[in-house]
């Protein structure tokens, strides 16, 4: 079974957190199609001062806690409380291991679904982040067994699906609801951003597996 060191993860976060940044337009066009058009500018303005604070020895723990605490604390918009759950609870899970193996990151993710699900009403289906990172959830229980690289895959190509089928939903929490079916048509910026985050997360574990 494949896995990696807790500490020197901080390295792999502040690359997440470039790769949000990155994207700050992209995120606020898709948003401002059937949304406020905010997205990308919160998330890259939370993501990129998280980044400042996390050094790259931390542990993915530590660097989870300060991504979590910058979230909920420093930036607007409801993905701000939602994000910052989402990371506190899957830094909660790895907290004090030497190393994170695939059961050990499936359960992470599945901790940090759970939280982002019980701070709101929304579900999979409502055209929101947990389209993506639902399905992704599932994917990495799923190939758990199979070792890092096989979960690594099934996250990104779940993660990937997940976003895209947002295309042709309804919005049914948020702004965009209001919309009704003039929702459709569109990708969601929540489950866009997700897809981000955890193909990011998987693209920067899989070279330091061993």
């Amino acid at each position: 079974m494949t896995s990696f060191p807790n500490t020197g993860s901080g390295a792999m976060v502040r690359k997440v957190a470039q790769i949000v940044v990155e994207n700050r337009g992209y995120l606020s066009e898709i948003d401002g199609k059937i949304g406020d058009g905010d997205h990308g500018n919160n998330m890259a303005k939370g993501f990129g001062r998280a980044a400042e604070r996390i050094a790259d020895d931390d542990t993915l723990d530590a660097s989870f806690a300060i991504l979590a605490d910058v979230l909920m604390g420093e930036i607007g918009g409801s993905m701000g409380p939602l994000y910052g759950m989402f990371f506190s609870d899957m830094g909660d899970v790895v907290a004090g291991k030497d190393r994170i193996d695939a059961l050990t990151f499936a359960a992470m993710l599945d901790a940090g679904c759970e939280g982002v699900m019980a701070i709101g009403s929304a579900k999979a289906g409502d055209k929101c982040l947990l389209d993506a990172l639902v399905p992704a959830v599932a994917a990495a229980k799923a190939n758990a067994s199979l070792g890092f690289p096989a979960v690594l895959d099934a996250v990104r190509k779940a993660a990937a699906e997940g976003r895209d089928a947002t295309k042709d939903m309804v919005a049914k929490i948020g702004r965009a609801s209001r919309l009704g079916e003039r929702s459709r048509g569109v990708l969601d910026a929540g489950a866009t951003s997700c897809c981000l985050i955890l193909t990011a997360l998987a693209d920067g574990i899989e070279p330091r597996l061993g």
